[in-house]
């Protein structure tokens, strides 16, 4: 199964949620942190790096003595990465997304790819308890290109393992790109005007992509039932709601999780975690 953790908006959270969902788990689990811009999974949890990837995208090169400027790569690229200049064409590789259309346009053959280099994955075994291997991505400072990352984390996860993936915050195209061929999403959130705002638009998202859906309210108590009215008007199941306790806020401070320090959250979270199996009965 793929569990993916995702909020309308940062700070509600989903980080949170999957870490204490992983620890509770109680058969092997890949937690995959696909917030690949600041990943931050790994504060919580320490253990030994197995393996380190180059992620790379390719981008265009442009031979220019065989190139006529008839401007083809430039009127099929949707990014501006490759523009014609009189006769000559200029490649901008920060906006290449890789697509390989101008490759495929070109009539003299004149555009060839080399690699760019976006990031790396890593994959962690977690000690001691080692039935928790951390996936994530880190993105190179200054390129934007998140998703293409996010795809090459995604792909490291192995099938028939419990997957649960912390995606970014928001409704942008990481998110997407995190969420899309999930069994299962789970959208965080808290009882404030904004996170009402914000996991109306989570909805819309989930519901486009057709993946099936909880909510866990987070920080009960600090703000009022709207978010509540609102799933039952919607039909959504409520997941899980967890106080606004003060020991949880001190923990995470200290780079603790919830569920090792104070029992009665184990509890809860592993009954969120038989919530979603019975919601969503697939077991590969």
């Amino acid at each position: 199964m793929i569990i993916a953790i995702a909020s309308g908006k940062g700070g509600c959270g989903k980080t949170t949620v999957s870490l204490n969902l992983a620890r509770v788990s109680s058969s092997s689990v890949q937690l995959v942190d696909c917030d690949v811009e600041e990943p931050n999974d790994h504060l919580f949890l320490k253990g030994r790096c197995q393996s380190q990837e180059k992620v790379t995208i390719p981008v265009p090169t442009v031979d220019e003595s065989r190139c006529d400027g008839c401007g083809q790569c430039s009127r099929i690229c949707q990014y501006h990465a490759i523009v014609c200049l009189v006769s000559k064409p200029l490649v901008f590789p920060e906006l290449c997304h890789g697509c390989g259309g101008c490759v495929k346009v070109c009539p003299r053959k004149a555009i060839q790819e080399t690699e760019r280099k976006i990031g790396v994955v890593e994959v962690v075994k977690i000690l001691p308890s080692d039935h928790i291997t951390l996936i994530q991505g880190w993105l190179d400072v200054g390129v934007a290109l998140a998703t293409p990352l996010i795809r090459a984390v995604k792909a490291r996860v192995q099938s028939g393992i419990l997957a649960i993936l912390d995606a970014p915050a928001g409704t942008s195209c990481p998110v997407i790109a995190t969420v899309r061929g999930a069994d299962y999403a789970v959208l965080v959130t808290e009882p404030t005007p904004f996170g009402l705002h914000d996991l109306s638009l989570a909805v819309d998202m989930v519901r486009a992509l057709g993946v099936p859906f909880g909510v866990v309210v987070n920080r009960c108590g600090v703000g009022d039932d709207r978010i509540l009215a609102f799933c039952r008007q919607q039909g959504i199941p409520i997941l899980l709601e967890i106080p606004d306790d003060r020991r949880i806020a001190e923990a995470y401070s200290r780079g603790v999780l919830a569920v090792d320090l104070l029992p009665e959250y184990r509890n809860l979270f592993e009954s969120l975690m038989e919530r979603i199996r019975i919601l969503c009965p697939i077991d590969r």
